[in-house]
């Protein structure tokens, strides 16, 4: 079994750490999500940028040094940021811009539209979405056009799953991530997703589960090994998502 992780955090209080909502996240530096997943066979991943660390780049950058090249970033950006500054970037392992609907911190919807399509024009970045899937339906026109993007977290809710799937049947990728956090039936969402569209899930243990109900378990990837065969099971877990970020 190998695994590319497409969702996790690295929490350095060495940079800036802003309180979201009230909340204020634990530090879970490199080391400890390197500790925390020695049993598995990581091969590469996502460091995904939260809402607690705004548009700070500098974290991201030290994080992506330390794990090495098959890691790459997601990060938040205004959309004042130069050319020059997301090439940067871009040449440092950053590979998707994150906008985090749900909790804030990162650039709002009214800029989604103009700047997924900057930087995927610039150097090839999909776009991200944490936000309800139950909300979609707001911009689900301007997400149609776009050329790359995914959503978090498989959508959070059973309510948004129809709106999801629509977006998913034009190209839409999410990522099976979070089930600590979700509110509907993960297996139902996992097999109507993938009957969609076998390319669309990409597994990530959304590590260290920052306000989860409850944290990542390795139940959560045998729960996909136990709904799916062997091939799709790799696909899930590693393939899909490498594919996307390195491709």
């Amino acid at each position: 079994m190998r695994i590319f992780d497409a969702h996790f955090h690295i929490i350095d209080f060495d940079f800036p750490i802003q309180e979201n909502q009230g909340y204020m996240p634990p530090s879970y530096v490199v080391e400890d999500y390197q500790h925390e997943t020695e049993a598995l066979n990581v091969l590469g991943g996502a460091i995904v940028s939260g809402s607690f660390q705004g548009f700070d780049q500098a974290y991201l950058l030290k994080a992506l040094q330390q794990m090495g090249p098959t890691f790459c970033g997601v990060t938040q950006l205004p959309y004042t940021t130069t050319d020059e500054e997301i090439i940067r970037l871009d040449q440092a392992g950053v590979r998707a811009l994150r906008f985090n609907i749900k909790r804030g911190g990162s650039e709002d919807l009214s800029h989604l539209d103009h700047l997924a399509r900057r930087v995927y024009d610039l150097v090839g970045w999909h776009s991200e979405l944490y936000m309800d899937a139950r909300e979609l339906s707001e911009v689900a026109a301007i997400l149609e056009r776009l050329p790359a993007v995914s959503m978090d977290h498989l959508g959070l809710s059973e309510a948004g799953l129809p709106h999801l799937l629509k977006l998913v049947d034009k190209g839409m990728r999410v990522k099976a991530t979070g089930f600590g956090r979700v509110e509907l039936n993960i297996e139902q969402a996992l097999c109507s997703i993938y009957d969609v569209n076998p390319d669309a899930l990409m597994f990530g243990t959304d590590l260290p589960s920052t306000r989860a109900r409850r944290p990542f378990e390795v139940a959560d990837i045998a729960l996909i090994q136990h709904l799916f065969d062997d091939q799709a099971v790799d696909k899930i877990l590693f393939t899909n998502a490498m594919n996307w970020y390195f491709k």
